[in-house]
This record gives C-alpha cells, sequence and structure tokens, in this order.
C-alpha cells in the first residue's frame, strides 16, 4: 500500500510540473485575471447585461456544438435543470454583477472584491456543515479586514451601489459553487457549456427586461473586448480550468484565486491609469492572504 501511496504522489508531482499543466495554470492566471480590464473596455459602448449575455450564450453553444460533434452525451432534463440554476447563481448573477458594478467601478477594485469568493465559500460551506478549520477563520477574519481596508478612502466608499453588487456577485458565485459539490451534473465540460448557454439566455433576458438596448454600432475596441471575453475569457479559460480540476490537486486548480486579483491590479493601474486608493495595497495583501489561509487550510 505504502509503494502504490509513494508511485501516486510521484505521479502526481511530475505531472504538477508537465507542460500541459504549467500552460493550463498560466492561462487561467492571465485571461482571468484580464477579463475585468476587458469588461471596462467593452462597457464603453455596450450595456452591460446584453454585453455578457452575448458573452455566454455564445460561448455555451459553441462549447455544446463543438463536444456533441466529438461525440459527447447531451445534458437530461435533470442536467438541463441544476445547469439552468447554477449558470444563474455562477456566471450569470456573479459575472452579470460585476459588469454592471464595472460602470461605476474601477476593474481593479473589482478584481479585489471578487477575490473574496474563497471567504464566503468558506462561510456557505460551514453553513451546509463543512466546519472550516482555525485557518480558514483567520484567512476570512483577514479577508474582511481586508474589505474594510478597501472601503476606506477608495473609490467603492463613494459607489455603494457598485459596492452591493460586487458583494452580491462574491456571495452567489461562491453559494452555487459550494453548492453544485453535492449535486450531480453533467459531466465535465458539458456542464460548463450548459451552464454558459442558460446564464447568456439569463442575461439577455435581464437586460431587455431592464430596457437595454444596442442602438448604435459598437466600437471596434468594445467588439474586440467582447470577442476576447466570449472565445479567450469563456472558451479558453472554462477549458484550461476544467483540465486542472481533472489533474491536479484542488490547491493548485484554485490557486488562479490570489493570482487574478494581482493580474487585473497590474492592468488596470498600467493601462487604465486605474487608482486604489489610500488604503488599497494593504487590502490587497489582506484579501490575498487571507485567500492563501483558506485555500491552504484543508488538505
Amino acid at each position: 500500500m505504502t509503494s502504490v501511496a509513494q508511485t501516486l504522489r510521484k505521479r502526481r508531482a511530475a505531472l504538477a510540473l508537465s507542460t500541459p499543466v504549467l500552460l493550463a495554470l498560466l492561462a487561467v492566471y492571465l485571461i482571468w485575471g484580464s477579463t475585468y480590464f476587458a469588461i471596462r473596455i467593452g462597457l464603453e459602448s455596450l450595456p452591460p447585461l446584453l454585453m455578457g449575455g452575448i458573452r455566454f450564450s455564445s460561448a455555451g453553444a459553441i462549447m455544446l456544438i463543438v463536444l456533441r460533434l466529438r461525440g459527447a452525451r447531451m445534458p437530461t432534463w435533470r442536467e438541463w435543470r441544476w445547469g439552468l440554476v447554477f449558470g444563474v447563481l455562477i456566471p450569470g448573477i456573479g459575472n452579470g454583477a460585476v459588469t454592471v458594478a464595472e460602470q461605476t467601478v474601477s476593474s481593479s477594485t473589482a478584481a479585489l472584491m471578487i477575490a473574496t469568493v474563497p471567504l464566503w465559500a468558506s462561510i456557505w460551506g460551514s453553513l451546509r456543515g463543512t466546519r472550516p478549520t482555525a485557518r480558514e477563520w483567520i484567512g476570512v477574519v483577514l479577508g474582511f479586514i481586508g474589505i474594510v481596508f478597501l472601503n476606506v478612502g477608495s473609490e467603492i466608499s463613494a459607489n455603494p451601489l457598485g459596492f452591493v453588487l460586487l458583494l452580491v456577485s462574491a456571495m452567489s458565485w461562491a453559494y452555487g459553487s459550494v453548492w453544485k459539490r453535492d449535486v450531480r451534473t453533467a459531466p465535465g465540460l458539458v456542464a460548463v457549456g450548459a451552464e454558459m448557454l442558460c446564464a447568456g439566455l439569463f442575461l439577455t433576458l435581464a437586460g431587455l427586461l431592464h430596457g437595454e438596448q444596442i442602438t448604435h454600432v459598437p466600437s471596434v475596441e468594445s467588439v474586440l473586448a467582447l470577442l476576447y471575453l466570449l472565445f479567450v475569457g469563456a472558451l479558453i479559460g472554462y477549458s484550461a480550468y476544467s483540465y486542472l480540476l481533472r489533474t491536479v490537486s484542488p490547491s493548485l486548480a484554485t490557486s488562479y484565486a490570489y493570482v487574478n486579483p494581482v493580474i487585473a491590479v497590474l492592468i488596470g493601474l498600467g493601462l487604465g491609469g486605474e487608482s486604489l486608493g489610500r488604503f488599497g495595497l494593504p487590502a490587497m495583501l489582506c484579501i490575498i492572504g487571507g485567500v492563501v489561509l483558506i485555500l491552504t487550510g484543508r488538505k
């Protein structure tokens, strides 16, 4: 038994250093970290909810068509139901609220708020019966201290609606992720495609009910940003993340949670001329430190 365990550990260690794993990690780190700035560019001439609707419905449809052509089984009616539930909770509200919030809040600040998803996931998990470790609780406290710093003397305090939307986004994404662990969804990328398609239809309907319209030709920059979010952010990013979940440890796969905010802040500050305010750096250190403690607090 010991020799088998040692063999498995050696194989896992070798896999962790393989080129596909490194490329997948690099893709998730850079792609998901850059989507916040891409959303800001897209909002220059596209309404937020319809932009999200076009992004996710197109990405979901493309992914399901490709998978079907490759012989994958399509979701059953029961799996479609769960696709709708988690599509609304995770990419729907989780990403849609971010897109709306970025009309008044910078992309770097939005990224830091969304970095608190593991904090909320730990809290939701405790309410569903998973008792957090002491290290995880310390991470939660440290993360919320970061949120306080983020609200002191920054744009968040001047945009309470943006703060609420980002808070709802993080809580919805976290709750959907925790709930999804206990549900049997469609296999692999089929579930991801179904969720993105349902999220896109949900956001499109919400945008139309809210009165959003595309009354003029979007700018070239906004169209390019939308295409980037669709093909790179959704299709490539989700595919890379799904590969990581299947091949490496959960702690390594979810390490994007404390890398993405740094990437997003650097892009926002460097390309967008954004600012985090006086307490932006302490807030980032507290939030990322809390996320690291949570993601490494349970074997």
